[in-house]
């Protein structure tokens, strides 16, 4: 943990920073303490800077309700007039878990002995609140310590001057405050009643209006709504089936997308559902294995994947969404969304009781999944269907990585494993092109036990055919559709129904929550969404301001979709020994791509950089030890077909946004304090 203090006046105070500091360090000899000093600018002011780190509070065995007890009762006239209090980032919390505070003592104000007096103390404290590392980058909490203490005597014609010069700075920043203070109340005025009144208006009514209309309670849809109802929006959540869904894909949430529901305040979610942690992957290839684990060593402990039953986790989101008291989530079908003048107001539905309904909102986003029937109205989808997933559910048997995805590169294309509970194991095997073996004649059975079997590890086999004997097979189409929308004021897509791509990386939670943020982030400033023309620009900022971190994970799993599959080509034979043996290197080969597959760094220019390192590792397997006319040709084919697989994944996510996102036009505003 470190306190910053800071003074408007720095000559006058940086004694009573060094005595503040000097009593911590006297009354808590076990906490290692480091004091430092600084003269910075900030804005139009200067500012002087005294932080004190206290060591002992970046490891875990400190626990989070003892931070009260670290600092001792000190004596007023050591304390400064303000301080701020931020944790390490090593230490998170979750940003709707309680506050936690230090508490430092001021004279009591006389008349008002009661009010914040600690238990037991005549005394008055004044409690500063610790951030959680969520919201650690966009705020520090701060509070005023008042003017418990004096100023310390002057010395000298130079330090009269320099009191005097700060003093004039003081003035002008008060003066810049102010008028900033005064432009956000008439703003407020202007704005009409904010998002945190709406919220506590009660419970949801129909005849107060909705703020935003969400068309699907999926994954995105729920994780949607329990965000901007945690903002104070209205939200009116349509779901065509509200009982637990049963499907075979949205099982394996990523580190980087388990880290967006901390942000979302959703990690609970994840709890009470038999959800298993992967800790990474395991790659097998024609007898050999390499181990690629997630780099989660800079992160809590409890940061790691999550794999689990997609119903049970979709059923808990929409449970926690249905706690707040300004969201509405009901049973019924939409089937058209209401236009006039070119503009989105609302939607047309119809309940589970067969009653023709319309719902009215300044904002519709649609959710509704894989198979929606009203993307077309705002976008130009253009979906992809390489392959299908045939599911199967392993019961009683152990994966040769405890705590690891497994995906075997057999032949035709790639098979996987992760557990999704203690006890079942999930396998998923791809099926190239849109037509399977038939399940009911029995032909899809004798495809697996005949064609599948074979490939998989010996500790598998039997669990394996035990499953397909039970006949509880399930497929699966495996849709790819990039984002290309047509930006509708008054609508916006989001989720399978805006975005896809192969469920071979288990990226779709992770794309999905991570936009939810970008358009948390981008609505907060707006306090009415009433405001067309403002709304419209943020929404059309949200298409540009999501595409690094879903194009990285989009592509990635395009190109390895293909990189994986098995091919008649020797040059593409190559391209996936190449792949499973620059895996195998560690280091920096391995680190790398996980991170981008993990969704902890999606970096486009990362993603390129590994693709072609992988190529180019390929081409010089052919030439050594001794280059031949043969190994040049095939290492010219190599690149050319990385080159084929790449290039046309990046032109239709979109060159410039993925790229360089600066260059496009984008609004975007912090998010306010309060």
């Amino acid at each position: 943990m470190i306190i910053i203090v800071d003074s408007v006046s720095p000559f006058t105070n940086t004694r009573s920073h060094r005595n503040f500091y000097t009593i911590i360090q006297e009354r808590n000899p076990q906490i290692g303490c480091k004091y430092g000093f600084n003269f910075v600018a900030r804005g139009r002011a200067f500012t002087a800077t005294t932080t004190i780190t206290f060591k002992a509070l970046h490891t875990r065995s400190v626990p989070p309700l003892h931070k009260t007890q670290l600092l001792p009762t000190l004596p007023t006239n050591s304390l400064p007039t303000r301080a701020a209090v931020a944790t390490s980032a090593a230490y998170q919390f979750s940003s709707t878990g309680p506050n936690h505070h230090l508490l430092f003592p001021r004279p009591a104000s006389p008349g008002k002995q009661g009010k914040n007096r600690n238990k037991g103390d005549s005394r008055t404290f004044y409690p500063i609140s610790i951030s959680s590392a969520a919201t650690e980058r966009r705020r520090h909490c701060c509070c005023r310590l008042g003017s418990a203490m004096t100023a310390a005597g002057m010395e000298g014609g130079a330090m009269i001057l320099g009191a005097l010069l700060a003093s004039l700075l003081g003035m002008l920043l008060l003066y810049h405050l102010f008028g900033k203070s005064r432009k956000r109340a008439v703003v407020a005025r202007e704005a009409g009643s904010s998002p945190a009144k709406t919220q506590n208006d009660g419970e949801f009514s129909p005849a107060a209006g909705t703020d935003v209309i969400i068309v699907g309670a999926g994954v995105a849809g729920s994780a949607l709504a329990h965000t901007l109802g945690k903002d104070g929006r209205r939200v009116h959540v349509i779901e065509r089936d509200l009982t637990e869904p049963d499907r075979i894909v949205g099982e394996l949430l990523q580190p980087g997308g388990y880290l967006k529901l901390i942000e979302l305040g959703l990690q609970d979610c994840v709890e009470e559902i038999d959800a298993q942690r992967v800790l990474g992957y395991a790659l097998m290839k024609d007898g050999k294995s390499t181990r690629l684990s997630y780099p989660l060593d800079k992160f809590e402990e409890d940061v790691a994947g999550r794999s689990f039953h997609n119903g049970r986790f979709i059923q808990r989101m929409r449970g926690k969404a249905a706690t707040l008291p300004n969201i509405r989530l009901e049973q019924g079908t939409v089937t058209s969304l209401l236009e006039e003048d070119g503009v989105i107001k609302g939607v047309q539905y119809k309940t589970k009781d067969g009653q023709e309904l319309k719902a009215y909102a300044p904002l519709t986003i649609v959710c509704d999944g894989c198979f929606s029937n009203l993307r077309r109205n705002l976008c130009t989808p253009k979906v992809d269907v390489p392959s299908c997933f045939v599911g199967l559910i392993l019961e009683n048997c152990q994966l040769p990585f405890a705590n690891h995805g497994h995906v075997i590169l057999a032949d035709p294309s790639p098979i996987l494993f992760y557990p999704i509970s203690s006890t079942e194991i999930r396998c998923l095997v791809d099926v190239p092109g849109q037509k399977v073996p038939s399940i009911g004649n029995g032909e899809m059975a004798k495809y697996l036990k005949n064609n599948v079997a074979p490939q998989l590890p010996s500790e598998l086999q039997d669990a394996f055919i035990s499953a397909v004997e039970k006949g509880n097979i399930r497929t699966m189409p495996n849709r790819s559709m990039p984002a290309n929308p047509q930006p509708t004021p008054g609508a916006l897509l989001m989720g399978d129904a805006f975005n896809m791509r192969h469920p071979l990386t288990g990226g779709g939670m992770t794309v999905a929550l991570s936009d939810i943020v970008v358009l948390r982030d981008l609505l907060k400033p707006l306090r009415d969404l009433r405001d067309a023309a403002s709304l419209t620009q943020y929404l059309e900022s949200f298409y540009t301001l999501r595409k690094p971190v879903a194009s990285t994970i989009n592509t990635l799993a395009g190109a390895l979709y293909k990189v994986f599959s098995a091919s008649p080509d020797e040059a593409r034979k190559e391209m996936r020994e190449a792949c499973f043996d620059y895996l195998s290197l560690g280091g920096v080969c391995s680190s790398g791509p996980v991170a981008l597959l993990s969704g902890l760094n999606p970096r486009p220019m990362s993603l390129v950089l590994h693709f072609f390192a992988v190529a180019i590792y390929g081409v010089g397997r052919l030439l050594l030890p001794f280059p031949s006319p043969k190994g040049f040709w095939i290492g010219a084919r190599l690149i050319s077909s990385a080159s084929g697989i790449i290039f046309p994944i990046i032109k239709a996510e979109g060159v410039r946004q993925m790229f360089f996102p600066a260059t496009v036009p984008a609004v975007y505003r912090p998010p306010p304090l309060n």
